[in-house]
């Protein structure tokens, strides 16, 4: 199947406030949005030659829809930029994360370990229960 170019045609507004620019799927409907511009001259302008339709109000030129990443299309990779995944496989029994896990959360700051462990308790707790506040000892953290 052939790759087929989409385009657009933006049109530039140069002494507008309000919008700068505009994009229309077509030229049809930018015309019929603004009968002031005639479809058949912007079609001469923007045709084979692929020159912008210029004048003192505004800039009308077709741009191309990129619907791939430009580095794929062009055959190159950028460097440093492939998406690889991390695997580390081993037994379950042989694996120890709890350094990881001690590093991780050593790192975080101290709201974050503290929402996390509520939200490990509310998970235990069923709906309508409360937590039982005579075990738990409060302490204020500086964070």
């Amino acid at each position: 199947m052939a790759n087929i170019e989409k385009r657009v045609v933006v049109i530039h507004w140069k002494k507008r406030q309000d919008i700068t620019f505009e994009v229309f799927s077509n030229l049809k409907n930018l015309c019929l949005s603004y009968p002031k511009y005639n479809y058949n001259t912007l079609n001469n302008y923007l045709g084979k030659a692929k020159t912008a339709y210029e004048n003192d109000d505004v800039r009308i030129e077709r741009k191309n829809i990129f619907t791939e990443p430009k580095n794929s299309l062009m055959g190159t990779r950028l460097p440093g930029r492939s998406i690889v995944p991390v695997v580390h496989k081993a037994a379950l029994k042989d694996t120890d994360e709890s350094f990881d896990n001690l590093a991780y959360w050593s790192a975080q700051p101290p709201v974050k370990r503290v929402a996390a462990v509520t939200f490990i308790i509310s998970q235990s707790l069923q709906p309508g229960e409360r937590l039982n506040k005579n075990i738990v000892n409060r302490k204020k953290m500086n964070s």
